[in-house]
Order: C-alpha cells, then sequence, then structure tokens
C-alpha cells in the first residue's frame, strides 16, 4: 500500500463517525474555553467593537447621538436583556476565533489516516497558516467596518440620527469578522485538495473565470452589509488568494515529478 497509511484502510464507517464526533467535541470544548476567556476580557473586547462606530461619526452626529444614547459613542440599551444577550454573542465568537488553531488542529487530525506521510509532514504548516489567513481576514474586515458603517449610516438619508443598539451593531462586527475569517480559508481548502489529488491545478487554472464570479458571489453572501466597498475589500483578497493556491500547486506537482 505504499506510504499510505494502514490506519485509514482498517478504519470501518462507524470507527470514521466515531472519531468525528471525538473531534468535534475537542473542538466544542475549545470553543467553550476560548469563551470563557472572552467572558473575563470582555469590557477591553467591547471597546475594541465600538472603535469602528466612534470612527464613523462625523463631529455633527455624534453630538446628537450622544444626546440620544447620554454620551460620546456611546450604544443605546433597549432591551433588558439586551446586555446579557450580546455579551454571550460576543464571548461566542470570540472563543471560536480563540479555538480556531485547534479546530484547524482536529481538523488535520481527522483527515491525516487518508494521506501519505510526506503530506502528513504538513500538518503545522497547515495549521499556521489557517490561523494567520483566519486572523488576517479578520484584521481586514476590522479596517473596512467605518467605511461600511459610513455607508450604511448615510444610505438612508440626513433625517436619520445613527445610534446604534448593542445588539444588532455587535453581533454584525462579529459576524463581518468571522465571514472574512472564514472565507479568507478558502485558498488553504484548495490547497489540500490539489495535495489529496482531488482536484486538479490545471482545473483550477482553466476556470478562472467561474472562480472570479463565484468569489464575488460568495463575497456578497458572506458578508452582513452588502455594501460595495466591503464586497470588493474581501473578492480582490480571495481572487490573489484562489492565484496564490494555483502557484502552490504547481510548485508541489512540480516537486513530485524530480522525485519521481
Amino acid at each position: 500500500m505504499n506510504d499510505l497509511s494502514l490506519d485509514a484502510s482498517r478504519m470501518t464507517l462507524i470507527e470514521h463517525l466515531t472519531e468525528l464526533r471525538r473531534r468535534l467535541i475537542i473542538c466544542a470544548v475549545a470553543v467553550v474555553a476560548g469563551a470563557l476567556v472572552c467572558w473575563f476580557f470582555y469590557f477591553d473586547i467591547l471597546d475594541v467593537m465600538i472603535k469602528p462606530y466612534c470612527e464613523m461619526l462625523p463631529s455633527d452626529v455624534r453630538l446628537r447621538s450622544a444626546a440620544l444614547a447620554g454620551g460620546d459613542c456611546q450604544l443605546l440599551q433597549t432591551d433588558p436583556l439586551e446586555g446579557f444577550s450580546t455579551r454571550l454573542t460576543v464571548c461566542g465568537y470570540g472563543g471560536l476565533a480563540l479555538a480556531i488553531p485547534i479546530v484547524l488542529w482536529q481538523l488535520w487530525r481527522f483527515i491525516t489516516p487518508g494521506l501519505y506521510q510526506h503530506e502528513k509532514r504538513l500538518a503545522i504548516p497547515f495549521v499556521v497558516a489557517g490561523v494567520a489567513l483566519f486572523f488576517l481576514g479578520g484584521a481586514l474586515a476590522y479596517w473596512s467596518l467605518p467605511r461600511a458603517l459610513t455607508f450604511l449610516a448615510e444610505i438612508g438619508g440626513p433625517q436619520l440620527v445613527t445610534v446604534f443598539s448593542p445588539g444588532p451593531y455587535l453581533s454584525f462586527i462579529v459576524k463581518m469578522i468571522v465571514a472574512f475569517g472564514i472565507a479568507f480559508e478558502f485558498p488553504l481548502v484548495l490547497v489540500l485538495l490539489q495535495l489529496v489529488g482531488i482536484v486538479e491545478t490545471d482545473t483550477l487554472r482553466k476556470h478562472r473565470r467561474l472562480a472570479i464570479v463565484s468569489i464575488v458571489v460568495i463575497a456578497a453572501v458572506l458578508t452582513p452589509s452588502g455594501d460595495p466597498f466591503t464586497l470588493l475589500v474581501m473578492s480582490i483578497p480571495l481572487y490573489l488568494l484562489y492565484e496564490t493556491a494555483i502557484l502552490i500547486g504547481r510548485l508541489h506537482h512540480r516537486r513530485q515529478a524530480k522525485k519521481s
């Protein structure tokens, strides 16, 4: 069986499902642990989350918003339970972000039995690249948030005073960051599919036009704001990462051809 892992051929369907359940449980525990960490640092996280709202408010609008909300750059709570639900939302998504290294590691361990021995050595690069791409996407989303919020606040007209409620606002912020982070894992999946032979590099090269359309559609679906600026901010890096995945696939196949 060459250097293919014997464990993969010996595992039954039930054993695969049992293994999957074990990996999912580990991921869930990691997310909960990350959420607990975020719970204790909630106020620091909240300050960071509110910053894009402060940056997008013009001085005159900020004064009117402060009169309604009771302070500069304050969110207006209108529901007694909103504070608690907001904290749960922030901590839940924060826990997911902190657990990304463990989630990627468990994903790699689950697919490892089906890989060749030389492919298993890519575990550390896979996890490191996945974490870096996730936080790169999240950072890009955070950078684009003031501009997206400005577009959304101004499109309704000057008659509307911008005062956000914590629940919808923070839900929007964390969903935007997580959406960008998950979307930036897309090239990593392509590289993995090329390594295991499911997708050919030439196929990716031939379908560039389809990839562009698909990336724009995916970006439109994933971005909660739906504004043109955010769409471009996500689509352009994703296409560049798509080309990077093709390049990595070509280099991998050339290396394999030299070895053979």
